[in-house]
């Protein structure tokens, strides 16, 4: 079955992705295209449709090392959440509370916005085997991380290069959306959330981890010291407010240190 994508230039277009690119363990090769004759290459699996450059802050423009993307989940994401938080708070803590508040189920496709080396994508995958999973992200050295280490889990999904600002996606095609610690180095985050409320389907299920404005002295140097660089913190109530703004409601939300969990629903 093949995933139908909107062409970035044609709103009314479809693209077609072939079933083929999302087997990760084996290499896709190719090119895509609506009737409009826009074309989008898809290389390693990973269709590009990011044909315009970017402006990036130095938070955003790290993505695109390679050295970053190869260290990110394995070294920094697998303790972020007990640094951050103060206390022990293993991954596995985290991806119990992704399951239990996504509940992805068969035939249903969920989208990881933001996703770096698609660490939601993947376990939602390996949970449910059935569903299909998407994930987004504008740096390639993220996405070919993805690849990598979806190959290595024989984890199929399909990995998409694109501006989280203008998804390439039709309205209320996903079941779901997550996304993990992206929403703090957006540079126009509610443009973002407005964008996974379009694509998002009545009654479907928005799963956020953000970090928040911190309540000690010495964690608003920290994040004001951060915040040159592109990285930006709200409190939970000004947080809430701007998922409101974007056409959600909190229905669950956890805080941990300066770490928050929210389930999100349209309204």
């Amino acid at each position: 079955m093949t995933f139908q994508l909107r062409s970035p230039l044609y709103d009314q277009e479809t693209i077609e992705l072939p079933q083929e690119m999302s087997k990760l363990s084996n290499p896709f090769n190719g090119t895509v295209c609506s009737k409009r004759g826009d074309e989008y290459p898809i290389k390693n699996n990973i269709a590009d449709l990011l044909n315009e450059e970017m402006s990036y802050t130095l938070a955003q423009s790290s993505n695109h090392w390679n050295i970053t993307a190869s260290l990110y989940e394995d070294l920094w994401r697998v303790r972020s959440l007990s640094l951050l938080t103060g206390e022990p708070f293993p991954i596995e803590k985290e991806k119990e509370l992704l399951a239990g508040w996504v509940q992805p189920k068969p035939e249903k496709t969920y989208l990881d916005v933001g996703c770096s080396t698609a660490l939601y994508a993947r376990f939602l995958k390996k949970i449910e085997p059935d569903s299909r999973q998407i994930a987004v992200d504008f740096s390639l050295a993220m996405l070919e991380e993805a690849r990598l280490k979806g190959e290595a889990d024989q984890t199929d999904l399909y990995l998409i290069r694109a501006d989280a600002r203008e998804m390439p996606f039709f309205g209320k095609t996903f079941d779901g959306v997550v996304m993990g610690g992206t929403l703090n180095e957006l540079s126009d985050e509610l443009k973002v959330l407005f964008e996974c409320r379009r694509i998002l389907k009545d009654g479907g299920t928005f799963f956020m981890m953000h970090l928040i404005q911190s309540k000690s002295w010495y964690g608003k140097v920290l994040q004001n010291s951060a915040e040159w660089s592109g990285i930006k913190f709200w409190t939970v109530e000004q947080s809430n407010e701007m998922f409101k703004r974007a056409g959600f409601m909190a229905e669950e939300q956890i805080v941990k240190g300066i770490v928050c969990f929210t389930k999100l629903k349209p309204v």
